[in-house]
C-alpha cells in the first residue's frame, strides 16, 4: 500500500518521528525544525497557523530511510533497482479505483493550505513537494509526472517553476495550439512515488509506472473528476487546475544549493478544485536545500553515474554526489583501476551521465568517497595537475550555479588514482 501516512506510522514505531507542539508561523518558523530534523535524521510533524492540515517533513532525509523503503541494504542494490525500473515498464500497469472512495472536496482555498516561506528572502509562500501530472499531447495514452515548486499568488493560483524539461515541453505544445495545460497536483504521496517523479525517463514514459518496480506491487490510482488525470489513490491532497499562458514573477527562492534562485517570469497555474484524503492527511513539506531535497534530486543522478561508469571501466566501487556539492554539482567516484586512463574514462562517463555535474574526483578502491579526509588525502598524494587534471570549458551545466553564465560552466575532473606500475609507493601500510 503506497501511503505516506503508513510510512510515517512505521517511522513513528521505530522512534524516528518528532512532533512539534502548537502552531508555527508559516513564515520561516518551520525551517529551523526541518533543519534540526536533518541534523538528527528524524521525521518531523507540525502544524502551521491558518491551516487544518498537518505537515510532515524529513520523511526520507537519510539514505537508510530511503533504502528501507526500496527494500535494499546496499548502494548497488538501490541503483540496480532504479535502473531496472527505468529499463522496463510495469508489467501489470496500475490498479484503478474510484476517486470518490479516497477523496472528498476541500472547502478551503489555497490560503488554507500550509504553504511556507522557508527563508525571509523567498518571494512568497511555497509548496515544495508537489507532483504535477499532465497528459502528453503528442504521445498517445501517456502522461508525465514531475516535481515543481509552487508559489502561492492568491486564493486560486500559483506561480509554477517550469525548467526546460518534459512538463515545459507539454506546456509549450499546448500553448502553441491555444490551450491551457490541464494538470493534477499531488501533495502527500508515498516517498517512492516522489522518487519516481524525480527521475528522468524518456519522454512519453509515465513516471508513475516506475513505482511498481521500485515497490514490488502495482500502484493504486484514481482518475480526477474534472480532467480525468491519473493520481495516486492514497495521496493526501489533490488539486485540479490549468497552467495558463499568463506569466508572473516567481522567486526569489532558496533552492538546492542553499542560495536564492533568481526571479523569472513563470506561468500561472489556476486551481479549479481541491480535494483531500478521506484517510489520514499529511501535507508533505520538503526543506529547500535540505537532505530530503538532496536525495530526491540527487539519488537518481547518482544511480545514473553508477551505471555509466560501470559500463565505461571494469569495476566501479562507489559513487557519491557529495553533501558539500548539495548532491548535485560534485561527485566522487571510486573505481578498481586496471588500466592507466581508467580514471579519466570514469570522469567523462560521470559528466555524460549527469550534465549538471561540475567537478568529479576519481579515486582508487581503498579510498572511501563518503570520507572527505580520505578523498583529500588521495588528491594530496596521488594527483599531479599536469597529468591528472581535466578541464572542460563552457559546457552545459546547472543554471542553479550562480558562477555559471546562463548554465554554461567550466567543468573539472581530478584523477586521484595511483599509477599501476608504482602502486606500492602509494599504498598505506596496514597494522
Amino acid at each position: 500500500m503506497y501511503s505516506l501516512a503508513r510510512v510515517v506510522e512505521a517511522q513513528e514505531d521505530r522512534g524516528y518521528v518528532r512532533r512539534i507542539a502548537g502552531e508555527l508561523n508559516p513564515d520561516a518558523e518551520p525551517t529551523r525544525h526541518l533543519i534540526e530534523a536533518d541534523r538528527t535524521g528524524s521525521t518531523v510533524i507540525f502544524r502551521v497557523r491558518g491551516s487544518e492540515l498537518e505537515c510532515v517533513g524529513g520523511v526520507i532525509n537519510t539514505r537508510e530511510k530511503l533504502y528501507e523503503l526500496l527494500g535494499v541494504s546496499r548502494d548497488e542494490e538501490a541503483y540496480s533497482k532504479l535502473s531496472a525500473a527505468l529499463s522496463s515498464r510495469a508489467s501489470g500497469g496500475f490498479k484503478v479505483l474510484e476517486f470518490s472512495d479516497f477523496f472528498r472536496p476541500f472547502e478551503g482555498s489555497l490560503a488554507s493550505l500550509p504553504a511556507i516561506r522557508f527563508y525571509s528572502i523567498d518571494g512568497g509562500r511555497y509548496v515544495t513537494s508537489s507532483i504535477v501530472i499532465a497528459k502528453t499531447p503528442d504521445v498517445a495514452d501517456s502522461h508525465n509526472a514531475s516535481i515543481h515548486r509552487l508559489m502561492v499568488l492568491d486564493e486560486r493560483s500559483f506561480a509554477i517553476r517550469l525548467v526546460p524539461r518534459h512538463l515545459y515541453r507539454i506546456h509549450e505544445l499546448n500553448r502553441r495550439s491555444g490551450s491551457d495545460t490541464r494538470v493534477a497536483v499531488v501533495v502527500g504521496a508515498h516517498p517512492l512515488v516522489e522518487l519516481a517523479s524525480s527521475v528522468s525517463p524518456p519522454y512519453g514514459v509515465f513516471e508513475l509506472e516506475l513505482v511498481e518496480k521500485l515497490g514490488g506491487s502495482p500502484l493504486e490510482v484514481v482518475h480526477t473528476p474534472l480532467y480525468g488525470l491519473p493520481v495516486p489513490a492514497r495521496a493526501s491532497v489533490v488539486l485540479e487546475g490549468r497552467i495558463t499562458g499568463s506569466l508572473v514573477k516567481e522567486g526569489p527562492f532558496v533552492d538546492i544549493l542553499g542560495l536564492p534562485d533568481r526571479v523569472r517570469d513563470q506561468p500561472v497555474l489556476v486551481v479549479d478544485r481541491i480535494y483531500v484524503s478521506r484517510d489520514i492527511e499529511y501535507f508533505h513539506t520538503i526543506l529547500p536545500g535540505g537532505a530530503e531535497h538532496f536525495l530526491l534530486m540527487g539519488f537518481p543522478r547518482e544511480a545514473a553515474i553508477w551505471e555509466a561508469v560501470k559500463r565505461a571501466v571494469p569495476k566501479v566501487v562507489k559513487v557519491r554526489l557529495t553533501r558539500g556539492g548539495c548532491m548535485w554539482l560534485h561527485a566522487v567516484v571510486s573505481i578498481s583501476k586496471e588500466s592507466e586512463g581508467d580514471g579519466k574514462t570514469a570522469m567523462m562517463a560521470a559528466f555524460a551521465a549527469h550534465p549538471s555535474l561540475k567537478h568529479v574526483v576519481v579515486v582508487d578502491e581503498d579510498v572511501d568517497p563518503d570520507n572527505p579526509e580520505e578523498v583529500e588525502w588521495a588528491i594530496a598524494t596521488r594527483f599531479q595537475a599536469s597529468r591528472g587534471l581535466v578541464v572542460v570549458r563552457s559546457a552545459r551545466g546547472s543554471t542553479l550555479d550562480p558562477s555559471s553564465e546562463d548554465g554554461l560552466t567550466d567543468k573539472m575532473g581530478i584523477d586521484a588514482t595511483a599509477p599501476l606500475n608504482r602502486r606500492e609507493l602509494f599504498t598505506r601500510p596496514r597494522l
